[in-house]
């Protein structure tokens, strides 16, 4: 292991002090340009996907545990010493108690490892589609924790990107990245303007597919083969006019109880995975 820096056993240190305000605060995010990730499996994915760490936090009883545990069941989650062999000479790698780190901590169960990073700003230029791309585009979302979970979907359904279009919520949310358990960095996720990206998709022929109950055709009625963008709405209240009209086709999922609305994360799911039984069969319909 890399010399530590510091041992920390105040929670009133300068450095916990940060991390514990970039959890809260997605303006300071933003502003800094740093975001903040908890747990070996998040912070592997991060620097695979090619992320910068700043600073690395370390709980020695807690990831010593965690590793333990992953011994006797023998998962496959990167142990610390080969995430600090993985990460720049310069980042600053501390040593922390584990009151202090259940004070920096989000959520508890992080294996005793948080770090601070560096944020990527992707665009939707920055994207390398291939022939017949499937894209997720969500319009205003404001449940971190529901675009975490269209985003394991996404990953799931090895969907080509994830684009959230005048958010209301930061795509570094923790409570994001924690439900997405790492898919924020194995799937790209783009923040723009609908405008921006009605105009992008329009532009490379990518076919727009609005999922509301009105005016619908059953969504396995529908080729999803060719490139295609799934559009989900708000829970609240569903996709806007600007969408609807820009759409090629609407589609719904058919409800047969009582009430007549899935949660988004769901229906997201529904719908990225009849595109993959569809280009996996190379036919639509059932």
């Amino acid at each position: 292991m890399k010399e530590r820096t510091e041992y920390i056993s105040s929670t009133q240190n300068t450095g916990v002090k940060h991390v514990v305000a970039l959890q809260q605060k997605s303006s300071l995010r933003r502003r800094e340009g740093v975001f903040v990730v908890e747990g070996r499996r998040e912070i592997t994915h991060c620097l695979e996907a090619g992320y910068e760490i700043e600073s690395l936090y370390l709980c020695p009883p807690l990831y010593e545990h965690a590793e333990l545990t992953d011994k006797q069941g023998h998962e496959a989650d990167s142990r610390v010493d080969e995430i600090i062999a993985k990460v720049n000479n310069t980042v600053r790698i501390s040593e922390v108690t584990p009151i202090v780190y259940d004070k920096m901590a989000y959520r508890g169960g992080t294996e005793g490892m948080i770090a601070v990073v560096k944020s990527h700003e992707l665009t939707l230029e920055d994207l390398h589609l291939p022939e017949n791309p499937l894209i997720v585009v969500l319009e205003s979302v404001e449940k971190p924790g529901n675009l975490g979970a269209i985003l394991r979907s996404a990953d799931a359904a090895s969907a080509d990107a994830v684009v959230v279009c005048d958010p209301l919520t930061d795509i570094y949310n923790p409570n994001l990245i924690r439900s997405s358990i790492g898919a924020i960095f194995t799937v790209p996720c783009i923040a723009c303007s609908t405008e921006v990206c009605i105009s992008f998709l329009k532009e490379r022929g990518i076919r727009i597919l609005t999922a509301q109950l009105q005016d619908s055709h059953p969504y396995y009625d529908t080729d999803m083969r060719c490139g295609t963008a799934i559009v989900m709405g708000k829970e609240s209240t569903g996709l806007s006019s600007t969408w609807r009209t820009a759409a090629d086709a609407h589609i719904r999922i058919p409800m047969l109880g009582r009430l007549d609305s899935l949660n988004v994360s769901v229906s997201t799911a529904i719908l990225l995975f009849e595109a993959v039984r569809q280009r996996s069969s190379g036919s639509r319909g059932m």
